[in-house]
């Protein structure tokens, strides 16, 4: 099972419905562990395989279909995901996300869970309440809980984790960019002397796009006055699209892309305004790249930037409207800033450093079920 070279057994990656960073990690893992020479089975809906390429990369797929949701429609997956691993010998499964490890933990396959913690639950009510007995089920289920971010890890411990600790995620390597940054900025029609704000997300409420919204409205006083663009689909498209007419605010709204190296080649600054985030993909990206980015100080995301970015509360406009004018007007700073960004960069955990951990946690878990 392990050799010199570390664990290389048999594992079965889960996932639920996922379109972002979470997504992108399992796929680099699954690349990763199969180079290694481990023998992996990823179990995820259908969407994934296509949108991540698993089959194409040569790992073996099972569609498991996980709704976003709990609910009755769960023990259809419950039986999916049984049927996939019946036979394997399976020595761990690794679940990345709570719905994930909620639907392994129901399925009591008898195989050492791994759970690692994308996301924390932010809905408050009925739906809350249910996030947090789904919390507390996959806490006490998991033989080890991986953090993205260290609130992730105490928030587990709380719930009954009988063993917790972070889980570094790398940012996939970025592409270069297809086109100059000319190019680019012709695409808004920008003037040389206009700035280009850039944000990169789903558009969801806990993104809090509609601050970045009102900031640009107010930005319409400067001179340049800049333009704001955010890439991303989700739901709160309609609703930004309206509250953007409404106020007059330079906010373009892109939907999903592919390009975003070459948006970031264009950008004079990037801009984070989330809620909550672990190790938020666009922060990675834009400092990698040497661009500018002011950030909300949340959850995992003063850890992952350092110093190398602009830290200012959430829900704060005019924090948000300060930190920019702030950039915008002084040249040196962003300069300082940009220079920044890849030095910090190169701290962060590579894709390899990340096999290489969790590859150590499953022959741990391994060893403990032998």
């Amino acid at each position: 099972m392990s050799g010199d070279d570390g664990w290389c057994g048999s594992v079965v990656l889960v996932l639920g419905s996922a379109t972002g960073g979470t997504g992108g990690h399992v796929a680099s893992l699954a690349r990763g562990l199969l180079a290694a020479g481990c023998r992996v089975l990823v179990c995820a809906p259908a969407a994934t395989d296509e949108h991540y390429g698993f089959s194409a990369a040569g790992v073996e797929f099972a569609p498991v279909e996980i709704p976003a949701d709990p609910g009755p429609q769960d023990s259809g997956a419950i039986r999916a995901l049984r049927r996939a691993i019946t036979g394997r010998d399976a020595e761990v499964i690794h679940a990345h996300g709570l719905r994930a490890a909620f639907v392994v933990s129901l399925a009591r396959t008898g195989v050492p869970l791994v759970a690692t913690w994308h996301n924390a639950v932010l809905a408050k009510g009925l739906r809350g309440q249910a996030g947090a007995l789904v919390e507390r089920i996959v806490a006490r289920n998991a033989a080890l809980t991986l953090g993205a971010s260290e609130d992730l890890v105490e928030r587990a411990v709380a719930l009954g984790a009988k063993k917790a600790r972070l889980g570094p995620v790398a940012a996939p390597e970025m592409a270069p960019p297809r086109r100059t940054r000319a190019a680019v900025r012709a695409e808004f029609r920008l003037r040389p002397e206009t700035p280009l704000i850039l944000s990169v997300g789903r558009l969801h409420p806990q993104k809090h796009y509609d601050l970045l919204v009102d900031a640009a409205a107010r930005w319409r006083e400067l001179d340049p006055a800049p333009e704001v663009a955010v890439a991303g689909s989700g739901p709160s498209y309609m609703p930004l699209a309206q509250q953007a007419s409404r106020v007059h605010a330079p906010f373009h709204l892109l939907g999903h892309r592919t390009d975003v190296p070459d948006l970031l080649l264009g950008a004079d600054l990037a801009v984070v305004t989330s809620d909550w985030e672990a190790r938020q993909l666009f922060a990675q990206e834009a400092l990698h790249a040497g661009v500018p980015l002011v950030t909300t100080a949340v959850g995992g995301l003063p850890g992952l930037v350092g110093d190398a970015a602009m830290l200012i509360p959430p829900n704060d406009l005019d924090a948000l409207d300060q930190a920019v004018r702030r950039m915008l007007g002084d040249p040196e700073l962003r300069a300082d800033y940009a220079a920044r960004g890849p030095r910090q960069a190169a701290t962060w955990p590579t894709e390899a450093d990340v096999v290489a951990d969790v590859r150590s946690a499953y022959a741990e878990v391994a060893a403990v079920r032998r």
